[in-house]
């Protein structure tokens, strides 16, 4: 595992730490890689979510009421 040392300001060194004290962690450097974990699961929803805006936006616009939009929407969740 490669290694990197990062600089904080105290207030955030003692948030980190204390996470580790609690419990909830093994240690900081747990934390840290949990926080990054999480930030990259995020940004990979945000990137889907993008994508299928641009394929929806390809696709061209219906003449679709709200209702009839939901209703095919769970129509492909039963599918």
């Amino acid at each position: 595992m490669a290694t990197m040392n990062i600089s904080l300001p105290q207030a955030l060194k003692d948030w980190v730490e204390a996470k580790a004290d609690r419990g909830l962690y093994a240690n900081s450097s747990d934390y840290v890689r949990d926080l990054i974990r999480r930030d990259v699961e995020r940004q990979e929803k945000i990137e889907a979510l993008r994508e299928a805006v641009e394929e929806g936006e390809r696709s061209g616009f219906r003449e679709m009421t709200v209702a009839e939009v939901q209703a095919e929407l769970r129509a492909r969740r039963t599918r």
